[in-house]
């Protein structure tokens, strides 16, 4: 039998990421370095944090192995760790999702009413490809730069009523935004639709896509 003290230990470390976990701001800070790098000043005001509140959160997670960090002069940048964070967050959401009852009724409360079509990101791709529609991302432009699909545009949503005059009328648009739990696409097609455009939100994001391997692309410097 192994050393009882050694294995207390050897859990000891599992928990602290399980602790590092535990909070709804830094899932929600995992969530946002999962679009790509981000400041700290960047962070906190895209979760609503105080600056100092923000930095305590990423220390726990970069004490927890989950985010690394790097310094551009004066300015430190986080990302996740590794692709394996991003999927602990995703299958983190899923198991929420099967079971824990409340979870589907607090995703209807933030996402608003399935009143949106939408379509997998097979169709998307293959669609995409053959430039039978607009792939629209409705990020911020930060979240665009860091990665996107390959011939995305970037309309960040609080721009998009005021730019929809740069959307071709003859072809459909595809929004996408963070992941399956991101409202901006639905508020998107939302808004598409009501101005008679054509538009369809995808099922999934940046997130699912990311863990999925399939191409996310950095915009060039």
């Amino acid at each position: 039998m192994g050393d009882r003290a050694a294995k207390d230990a050897l859990f000891a470390e599992f928990a602290a990421v399980g602790k590092a976990l535990g909070s709804p701001k830094r899932l929600e800070l995992l969530d946002l370095l999962a679009q790509g790098p981000r400041s700290v000043e960047d962070l906190a005001n895209a979760a609503d944090l105080g600056l100092s509140t923000c930095s305590a959160h990423l220390q726990r997670l970069l004490a927890a192995g989950l985010v690394a960090t790097r310094r551009d002069g004066t300015r430190i940048w986080y990302s996740l760790a590794g692709e394996d964070v991003a999927a602990l967050f995703a299958n983190l959401r899923s198991v929420a999702q099967r079971h824990r009852p409340h979870t589907e009724q607090a995703r209807r409360a933030y996402l608003g009413p399935d009143d949106t079509k939408q379509v997998d990101v097979a169709e998307l791709l293959r669609w995409a490809e053959a430039g039978d529609v607009v792939v629209l991302d409705v990020r911020p432009a930060p979240e665009y730069a860091a990665g996107h699909l390959p011939g995305a545009v970037s309309i960040p949503l609080d721009e998009l009523e005021d730019r929809l005059i740069e959307l071709p009328e003859d072809r459909e648009v595809i929004a996408y935004c963070r992941g399956a739990y991101c409202a901006l696409a639905h508020d998107a097609v939302r808004l598409l639709t009501a101005h008679g455009r054509q538009a369809r939100r995808a099922t999934d994001g940046v997130l699912e896509w990311r863990v999925a391997g399939l191409p996310v692309q950095a915009q060039a410097a």
